[in-house]
């Protein structure tokens, strides 16, 4: 069975954390002005978690399996992880301590009728339900008037990083801050595959995206991770034009792995004037279905 080489992507992960501080910046003098390393070396990261050397050689060489919470917390201070950054070695040391042998994640199920009515009750906003690897399992109709570009792809499910990655152009031309949205789901799917590094699915579309972009292949490389949260989408919509809207990304306890998200307009502003325009097209654009 495929999977992500889980200790390969924690030494990655933690010799990329180590390179960008300097002792300076851990508050450690620099001896000697002809650094081998870039950032801290092994035996100051282990001398600021309060562990041995050889304790911290392991662990950087993939031998999280077993480690405390407490010795976890201490190397999460000494390389400054921020909070994603936390979360994505506790999940990796998880995973190392997992069992051995086949672990298949179930494919995620089609979304229960009653989130598709929660959808659809929300009439006044874009709302959609993705998994952590940005395939769009469904919209209300808002949605699908606003991710209009993203949805033209034929296959099903519609795959927001597919979209990024693979149509550049068409992204660029929708998403105003377009390299940022494509660090972020490098960033996103990266904190996925620390969560679920036996997802056959999520696999498969990073070894696609590895293939045929260069891009995706550096910012999956930088070992970057992200958390879905809130924030501000700016998008040029190609029928009502410029919206700048307000995001909210919610989990839904009930179904682990799903994210709600609602795209908002901030009161009188004209991306509340577009959003007006864009219910209108997408009431237009439903007329003739119906009918």
């Amino acid at each position: 069975m495929p999977t992500m080489d889980l200790r390969a992507d924690i030494r990655e992960f933690l010799s990329s954390r180590r390179a960008r501080i300097t002792p300076e910046q851990a508050g450690l003098p620099a001896y000697g002005g002809n650094r081998r390393v870039k950032g801290l070396r092994r035996e100051e990261v282990a001398l600021l978690a309060g562990i041995s050397v050889d304790y911290y050689v392991r662990m950087e060489r993939g031998g999280l399996a077993g480690t405390s919470d407490g010795v976890l917390e201490a190397l999460a201070s000494a390389l400054k992880l921020d909070e994603a950054e936390r979360d994505h070695l506790f999940h990796l040391a998880r995973q190392s301590g997992a069992p051995r042998g086949p672990r298949r994640r179930r494919p995620t199920r089609a979304v229960r009728s009653t989130l598709q009515q929660v959808l659809d009750a929300i009439s006044d906003a874009p709302a959609w339900i993705c998994n952590g690897r940005y395939d769009v399992l469904a919209t209300n109709s808002l949605a699908r008037a606003l991710f209009s570009p993203v949805l033209s792809d034929p296959r099903r499910p519609a795959n927001t990083a597919r979209f990024v990655y693979l149509d550049p152009e068409a992204a660029k031309a929708f998403f105003v801050d377009y390299d940022h949205i494509a660090s972020d789901v490098a960033a996103k799917l990266r904190m996925e595959a620390g969560r679920h590094p036996h997802d056959e699915g999520l696999i498969a579309l990073v070894g696609e995206l590895s293939t045929r972009s260069e891009l995706f292949r550096q910012r999956w490389e930088s070992q970057d991770v992200r958390l879905h949260r809130s924030g501000r989408k700016r998008m040029h919509h190609p029928v009502v034009g410029r919206l700048d809207l307000d995001v909210e990304s919610l989990e839904l306890p009930a179904d682990p792995g799903l994210h709600l998200t609602v795209y908002t307009a901030p009161p009188d502003t004209s991306t509340a004037d577009n959003m007006a325009l864009l219910a209108s097209w997408a009431a237009t654009e439903a007329r003739p279905a119906s009918s």
